[in-house]
């Protein structure tokens, strides 16, 4: 295999506000040869995730060890097996997974790295990196399994023109509930309604509190929360009564000095309302009907694919640096090979 090059980003720097491409070292290394027990991975799609800068500022967000400077970034991408010699991986298999910032990877198929097969489905396997893979999983666990929706609920959804948010606003259509979707600037606030949001409104140039109330004057039945700090305060001044608050992420919060501090968590008690942090990886159970749920509703036009790509995978740094400046729409990835590369018998 000494013929093939392994690209990988590593971290050179811990970010200061958002990254910036000196935060980012580009090494190349020839593959080895496999190990028994071991299989190799070609990368077709990586995604780009917020928690990728907590990643590189050393954080354990998901139970991984913390990274240190130089080593390669952590993220789940979809790849094909293109060299085995484990008994539970074949050639051609295609995974999605941690494969982390790398153009191949050689793998032992552990339980840290959550690797599930792509079943073939006629749709792009592109998805297992947005509505098919954990960001998809984040948006229909954590909406229907913590959220709890009702036909007719009036559901508020922050981030609501990123990835995970995105597709709650188009699961909570199909599931009958009158949705509002929270976005930043005139061009994401138009693609939160071209996906189907009944009112939207833009945090960086609308009073947000006031909107809320006026979009929901008898409340809020759920609260699917992105985004955290002030935006959160403001939902929980307008929850019905037995409302659902669902704490995804909080972006707002993630290059802040100092966290958040919430003062009016008090109107969950005077609402018999309930707020639910959510990590998706504790729903494994439910990523089968997840998978194929979100599979049957784009299959039947009820969900939009809408993936925000970067080509490329020397272009990856960039990616993340748009995500964090809100320049994205729909689920940011990036691609390194399409399908028309994967290689079937």
């Amino acid at each position: 295999m000494s013929n093939m090059i392994n690209k990988q980003w590593r971290i050179a720097a811990r970010p200061d506000g958002n990254v910036k491409i000196t935060d980012f070292e580009l090494q190349e290394e020839p593959v080895r040869e496999l190990a028994d027990g071991e299989f190799l991975l070609r990368t077709h799609y990586l995604n780009l995730a917020p928690v990728m800068r907590m990643y590189m500022q050393g954080i354990s967000a998901a139970g991984e060890v913390p990274l240190s400077i130089g080593d390669v970034i952590h993220g789940r991408g979809v790849a094909q097996v293109i060299t085995s010699k484990h008994p539970d991986y074949q050639v051609a298999d295609v995974l999605q997974g941690q494969i982390g910032w790398q153009t191949y990877k050689i793998s032992k198929g552990t339980a840290g790295e959550r690797f599930y097969k792509m079943p073939r489905r006629g749709l792009s396997y592109s998805l297992g990196v947005s509505l098919l893979g954990m960001t998809g999983f984040s948006a229909y666990c954590g909406f229907i399994k913590c959220g709890f929706p009702k036909t007719g609920d009036v559901v508020l959804v922050s981030g609501a023109g990123g990835g995970v948010g995105s597709i709650v606003v188009q699961i909570a259509k199909v599931l009958g509930c009158k949705v509002i979707g929270i976005a930043g600037g005139e061009e994401k606030c138009k693609f939160v309604s071209s996906i189907g949001a009944d009112q939207v409104i833009d945090y960086k140039n609308d009073d947000v509190a006031a909107k809320i109330t006026e979009f929901a004057p008898t409340g809020l039945d759920v609260y699917f929360d992105n985004i955290g700090g002030e935006i959160l305060a403001a939902a929980l001044e307008n929850l019905s009564m037995n409302a659902r608050v669902v704490l995804c992420g909080s972006i707002s919060e993630y290059m802040r000095n100092e966290p958040f501090g919430l003062t009016n968590y008090t109107k969950l008690r005077s609402t018999n309302s309930s707020m639910n942090g959510f990590f998706v990886y504790n729903h494994e159970k439910d990523f089968i009907e997840a998978e194929e749920n979100l599979a049957c509703w784009i299959n039947e036009g009820h969900i939009q694919v809408k993936e925000d790509i970067t080509n490329g995978f020397d272009q990856m740094p960039f990616g993340l640096q748009n995500l964090y400046a809100g320049k994205n729409q729909g689920v940011a990835l990036c691609k390194i090979l399409d399908d028309s590369e994967l290689i079937f018998d």
